[in-house]
């Protein structure tokens, strides 16, 4: 097997008499918590009114200060298209991604929202982090005036099918706030802390995380006091939304009918009758039947749901969670015996179907003695406690201090391990050939935040050579790095359809200082915006090329010059339209003149799969 060792040294452990406070902050779609670890157990820090929990609500009254909390939830009644909920669910989205919610939403999408959402609201534009920085610098804010001392240091947990750009949409809104990100615990994890599952010695626990906006179920493997995910599968747009979107469609459905009326316009009574749903929802949690009533301009609706209908109409998205488990349980090649520990958390896991389900599947009574709602916030400030060196007698797990990848085609670099990425940590990814008989593939092994392979830190290069040569994309290379809990990368490449693996091995390189891991950062924020630019050209010139390279060879088929004159000439003008725009760095322009050209060759295209498929029926009979 092909291994590197590259020992990336340790920052220095050397803590201040005094440290600073480190909390632990559940960032929530519905609801968010900050708290903290005293001498005994982690807590939740109350607000002004006495709640630990502050609703993820941010109100943008005209020609005023942002409300946040229980007094913008409020301001959904009587101001809801300048009031933002659930930006958890679009943190680090473009509108594309979440165009079904966004219909429901009744705040504008401000133009231009096509990579990150703008929200046109209270006459100015923000972004989701934004929103999510104005719900932190809250709960900072509470955490001060509760512990009588400043807060700038905190941990934040984020759902473990977070993507990369999820999760810095999520550092960006600690940073925003004021906040040093220390670090990004997946709730999972946080939930096992909060129980005290890592003082087991070995274990397997499943977490079942239903929260308001987001679903996902982590399989960890509890050994000697390390945590290793072992899967994770879930959805970033499945939670306690869509229970409340799915009964909010019912009752327009039934008001429509009753009163003839259609309220899918009026944002205000929207709201009004999305709080009722709400409230009915809760109570169903504990009583046998409730009544969703709503009162409008004078008209009343009324309706009696009882736990059995209102079962039946969630039973679809309560499948969707059992499925998303499933898939882990086989990702993880476990059977539902194997698992020792199941954990509840979040509020949509109160409702009574979800804790039945989830029991009979993973045929053990799950874990519900925490508040469903606190359990991701407790678990956080025991994190926040390890890395402040509150916590004694446990293991804290190093993180990596520059994220780690390779270079792939255009000398871009394809990043499989985070920066601050908790370790033990392992990441695989798939790449494939570029070039048609491709027999060898070079892995360059970078460490870095810049966006290109010349601007990173190369660790370690090698080939995987005796390829089977087949046609370009068909080839698949596995890449696998492994970081263990003494900071050593292992990196391996393995042909898939071969099973060849290469053996190499590299010395191992002497780590980054502090000092250069911080200027390695803040020349990565410094060149963002240069960067990211670079990269979109280089990746759209890859794709050029491609392209290019097919019509080419296109070109050479017999269908090429059966084609008309007029079709042929059309073809060449936009190979050369294309060909002029490619040295430049306008991507933009780069990708007109691809569509342009894929347009052109549309008739080409169609011929020579008539031709083939004409070849493949010769001398076929059909009966």
């Amino acid at each position: 097997m092909s291994v590197f060792q590259i020992d990336f040294g340790s920052p220095d452990s050397g803590q201040e008499s005094a440290p600073p406070r480190v909390v632990g902050i559940d960032l929530g779609t519905t609801n968010s918590l900050v708290a903290f670890l005293d001498l005994t157990a982690p807590k939740v820090i109350p607000g002004p009114d006495g709640s630990a929990l502050v609703p993820s609500v941010v109100s943008f009254p005209a020609g005023a200060e942002p409300v946040v909390g229980a007094a913008a939830q409020r301001a959904l009644l009587t101001d809801p298209a300048n009031t933002v909920y659930s930006a958890k669910r679009l943190m680090g989205r473009g509108a594309a991604d979440v165009a079904g919610e966004l219909a429901l939403l009744p705040f504008p999408v401000a133009p231009g929202s096509e990579s990150v959402i703008r929200l046109a609201v209270g006459g100015r534009e923000v972004t989701p982090p934004e929103v999510g920085a104005y719900i932190l610098r809250q709960l900072k804010q509470n955490a001060e005036a509760f512990l009588g001392e400043p807060v700038t240091q905190a941990v934040i947990t984020v759902p473990a099918y977070f993507d990369d750009a999820q999760r810095q949409a999520t550092k960006d809104a600690g940073r925003i706030a004021g906040l040093e990100v220390l670090r990004l615990v997946n709730e999972p994890t946080a939930a096992a802390l909060a129980y005290g599952l890592d003082k087991r010695q070995n274990g397997t626990i499943a977490v079942y995380d239903f929260g308001g906006g987001t679903f996902d179920v982590s399989i960890l493997k509890l050994q000697e006091g390390l945590f290793e995910v072992l899967a994770t599968h879930g959805d970033t747009h499945l939670g306690g939304d869509d229970i409340d979107n799915l009964l909010l469609r019912v009752a327009l459905e039934d008001i429509a009918s009753e009163w003839g009326a259609d309220l899918s316009g009026n944002h205000e009574a929207l709201q009004r009758l999305r709080r009722a749903i709400i409230d009915a929802k809760h109570e169903l949690s504990t009583r046998p039947v409730t009544t969703i009533a709503f009162d409008d301009g004078g008209r009343e609706y009324r309706r009696q749901l009882p736990r059995e209908v209102f079962d039946q109409l969630i039973t679809p998205i309560i499948d969707r969670t059992l499925a998303s488990c499933r898939s882990c349980l086989g990702d993880a090649g476990l059977t539902p015996a194997a698992i020792d520990e199941v954990v509840l958390v979040g509020g949509s896991t109160r409702i009574p179907l979800v804790r039945q389900a989830v029991r009979a599947l993973f045929e053990a009574e799950p874990h519900t003695e925490l508040n469903p709602d606190e359990v991701v916030a407790l678990g956080a400030a025991v994190q926040a406690g390890i890395l402040a060196g509150t916590v004694e007698d446990q293991l804290l797990l190093d993180v990596t201090p520059l994220s780690l990848g390779i270079e792939t085609m255009g000398g871009v670099v394809s990043k499989l391990i985070l920066r601050n990425s908790t370790i033990p940590a392992s990441a695989t990814e798939q790449f494939t050939t570029a070039v048609d008989g491709q027999r060898n593939v070079l892995i360059h092994v970078l460490q870095g935040e810049r966006e290109l392979a010349k601007d990173c830190r190369s660790l370690a290069r090698f080939d995987l050579k005796d390829l089977d040569p087949v046609m370009a994309g068909m080839a698949r290379i596995e890449v696998r790095f492994l970081i263990d809990a003494n900071g050593i990368l292992r990196v391996s490449a393995k042909d898939l359809r071969t099973g060849k693996e290469q053996a190499v091995e590299i010395k191992p390189s002497y780590g980054l200082t502090d000092e250069q891991v911080e200027a390695m950062i803040l020349e990565s924020f410094d060149k963002a915006e240069e960067d990211f630019k670079e990269r979109q050209v280089r990746e759209t010139r890859v794709e050029a090329d491609r392209i290019l390279a097919a019509v080419e060879k296109a070109k050479q088929d017999d269908a090429w010059f059966a084609l008309p004159p007029d079709e042929r000439a059309g073809i060449d003008r936009a190979i050369n339209e294309l060909l002029l725009s490619y040295h430049g760095d306008d991507y933009v322009l780069m990708q007109q003149k691809m569509e342009a050209l894929d347009h052109a060759s549309r008739g080409l295209a169609e011929a020579m799969m008539n031709s083939a498929v004409r070849g493949a029926l010769k001398g076929t009979k059909i009966e």
